[in-house]
Parts: C-alpha cells; sequence; structure tokens
C-alpha cells in the first residue's frame, strides 16, 4: 500500500458477505485502503477465493488462530490482536460491516484507540436477544461515529436509539452492487444448471446455517423433513457448521430426499438462485438478494432484522414446521408469481451505495488528519463529519448529500 499508514483507512472484516459487500468500498478506497482480514470464516471454501472473485488483492494482514473459536473468545482476540495492530500502525478511519464477531470486534478496537469508526450497514435491528448478531449491531450501533444506513427503517431505528442526525447517512445497501458484480451470464448459468442436473424454474435453493436452526435436532429435522416433500429438486449446499450438525444429531438419513451438494462462491449461488423456482434459507445476505433477482423466498427463522425484503413482499418468514411446506408448495404453484416479483423495486438502493460510503469514509478519515495534525484532537471518536457528507433531512425524508470523486455532487434519497 502506497498511502502513508497515518492516512490509511482500516477496512476490517472477516467472513465471505463482508468481503462481498466491502469489495466496492475497498477498491474505492485505492491505495489508502489496508485490509485487515480476521479469518473469522477460516474455511477455505467459504471465504478463500471471494478475495479473487471480487478483484481484490489479498488482504494486507490476516490474523491467524481466530476461526473456530467460542464467541467470547473469538471477539476478545480479535480485539486484542487489532488493538496491538492499531497501536503500531494508527489508521485514520475504520470501516466495518454489518454485525458479525469481527464487526464488533473492530468497532470497539478502533474506539478505544480514538479512530473513528464507519459502520456500513447500520441500524439493522430484530429486537431478539437470543440473536448473536443483535448484541454485535447494538455494540456497533453506540461506538460507530458514521453510520452508513441502508434503508430508511434503518435509519429510524438509529434515530430512535437516540443517534445524532448528523452521524446518520442513508447511503443505500452495497448488496446491489455486489450481485450485479458476481452475477454470471447465461451462458456460465446454464452450465451450472447442467452441472447440477435440474432445469430453470424447476427446483428449490435451500441454504441453512444458523445456530438456531442447526444446534436444535428438533428445528433442523423439520426443516429438512419440510424441504425433501415440496416436489421439486432441492439443491441444498452445506455449510460447514450444517454438516456437521447433521451428522451430530444423526438426520443424516433426511438428505437422501434433497441434492446436498459442497458450499458454493458466490458467483455460483447467485446463478443457482437466478434461475430457481423458490429460495428457501436463514441467510441474511439473501433476504437482501432475492429483492435483487426478483425471486420468492421463505426465511427460516425466529425472527429478521431485515424486514425491508418481507414488507417489499419478495420474502415471508417462518419458524421451522409444516408451514414451510404448505407455503412452498402455493409458491411454487403460483403462476403469476415471476411476473409480479419482476415489477416490484429492490428497498435497497439504486447500485451507488459503494461510491457514497467510500465518498464519506475519506472525507472522515481526512478531517481527523487535519484535526491530528492541527493539535485539536488525538482522534476524539466524536469527530464530526465534514458538512458535504452529512445526511440531511428534505421533506422528512433523510437523503445523503456528498462529494462523489471527482467533485461530482450526489443528493439522492435511497
Amino acid at each position: 500500500m502506497s498511502s502513508p499508514l497515518s492516512e490509511a483507512v482500516a477496512v476490517v472484516l472477516g467472513t465471505r458477505p463482508e468481503i462481498l459487500k466491502l469489495a466496492g468500498v475497498i477498491r474505492g478506497l485505492g491505495d489508502r485502503a489496508r485490509v485487515v482480514y480476521t479469518g473469522q470464516h477460516y474455511d477455505e471454501a467459504m471465504a478463500g477465493g471471494v478475495f479473487r472473485a471480487m478483484r481484490l488483492a489479498p488482504p494486507d494482514v490476516r490474523l491467524t488462530d481466530i476461526g473456530g473459536a467460542v464467541r467470547g473468545r473469538q471477539i476478545g482476540d480479535m480485539i486484542s490482536a487489532l488493538s496491538d495492530l492499531f497501536t503500531a500502525e494508527p489508521p485514520a478511519a475504520v470501516v466495518v460491516q454489518g454485525d458479525t464477531n469481527t464487526t464488533s470486534a473492530g468497532a470497539q478496537a478502533a474506539h478505544y484507540h480514538g479512530v473513528p469508526v464507519v459502520h456500513v450497514e447500520a441500524g439493522l435491528r430484530s429486537r431478539d436477544r437470543e440473536m448473536p448478531e443483535e448484541i454485535n449491531r447494538q455494540v456497533v450501533g453506540v461506538l460507530a461515529d458514521a453510520h452508513c444506513a441502508p434503508t430508511t427503517v434503518a435509519a429510524a431505528n438509529l434515530r430512535a436509539e437516540g443517534v445524532p442526525e448528523s452521524r446518520i447517512h442513508l447511503t443505500g445497501n452495497t448488496i446491489v452492487e455486489a450481485v450485479a458484480e458476481s452475477m454470471p451470464g447465461p451462458a456460465e448459468c446454464a452450465a451450472l444448471l447442467r452441472r447440477h442436473g435440474v432445469r430453470a424454474d424447476q427446483y428449490v435453493l435451500a441454504t441453512v446455517h444458523r445456530p438456531e436452526n442447526t444446534d436444535d435436532p428438533a428445528r433442523l429435522e423439520r426443516i429438512l423433513t419440510e424441504l425433501g416433500g415440496l416436489g421439486l429438486p432441492v439443491l441444498f449446499p452445506m455449510h460447514p457448521r450444517t454438516r456437521g450438525c447433521i451428522a451430530r444429531h444423526g438426520l443424516a438419513e433426511r438428505l437422501a430426499a434433497l441434492r446436498a451438494i459442497e458450499p458454493i462462491d458466490h458467483p455460483s449461488f447467485l446463478g443457482l438462485a437466478s434461475r430457481a423456482r423458490l429460495l428457501v434459507s436463514d441467510s441474511g445476505g439473501v433476504q437482501e438478494e432475492c429483492t435483487v433477482l426478483k425471486k420468492p423466498l421463505i426465511v427460516v427463522r425466529n425472527s429478521t432484522e431485515r424486514p425491508e425484503a418481507v414488507e417489499a413482499g419478495f420474502a415471508t418468514l417462518l419458524r421451522p414446521g409444516p408451514a414451510i411446506g404448505e407455503l412452498a408448495r402455493r409458491l411454487i404453484a403460483d403462476a403469476s408469481l415471476a411476473a409480479r416479483l419482476a415489477a416490484l423495486p429492490s428497498p435497497y438502493g439504486d447500485g451507488r451505495a459503494g461510491e457514497r460510503i467510500t465518498a464519506l469514509t475519506l472525507a472522515l478519515a481526512d478531517a481527523r488528519g487535519r484535526a491530528v495534525s492541527a493539535g485539536r484532537t488525538s482522534g476524539s471518536p466524536g469527530l464530526p463529519v465534514p458538512p458535504d457528507a452529512v445526511a440531511a433531512t428534505a421533506a422528512g425524508e433523510p437523503r445523503t448529500t456528498q462529494r462523489l470523486p471527482g467533485g461530482r455532487p450526489c443528493t439522492s434519497p435511497v
């Protein structure tokens, strides 16, 4: 990296979705980006090839011995390692994304060192404290200096918690551009279908990985049973956790009715999802992606922090049980569903979230640098964002006003 470390922006990430969603921001930051990979997703199939797939250089820093640890130790070890890094090489700002253990640790380590925190995909709330991600989201919500809210719902959540308006920035969600960049072409999609022995619009794509579903033998058995009775082939890429839980719970026989396959990369998943009749998943990212792909989704969870997909008409939230099969069969039989969903806009923005977040981050980092040089602050987390990057409210709707690269102004509701 060619920029001085004092001007560098540390992008702390550790899972496949974080890499996907921050790829555009990393490229936008250029040589000022210092990518720190925690290794939270330690399985090569889950994250190893994503940097290459998203046209990113290998991370500048890789932490070790993080993946696979229990949650408390994982977060603690990451904070310790990141604190050592930020002491030796203080960045001008730290970017974190979403709600993972990496996100929480990155924000905490930055805050403890007086480094401004930019939280991408801020303001999501499930109000379910049993969800580990909800705790991570709320921790970062207290620490962030710039909250990049993907939707008006997320921005409203932050206001309700007392976050100052000047720190809330309605940017849209980077998933929109990530899907566009990762989506394989028609020939590649056709090859994917041939490889897996399915026909377009004649199969279901399902994923299950959340602890609330995999760690409970009864829940996992109900999910697998319902998927096995849908009347269409069900492609089932298996997360390492899911594979282990199926073996541990003695549920291998339930896989006989499904087409269990190895974990697949993001482009392959999108290619299969774009041609599927129905999606069934407990993934947060798939709840966003379905709105871009215009596909129906059954969300198998107790609660969701992404109500937008449900409210927009793309997704339905269900707990494990017979209701999954009943709804799935109705959706599969609905001949007009595809046309109706194709006409619906995604609630996650216009595909320019990455450039908005990049401009905001650089403005915050540069402001901190000027303040530190002038001796006015040691890098206080309360440092205000410059006026040209502050979210304002017009006609009752939040709008983001900032200078994009090249000096072009952007003021747009997302």
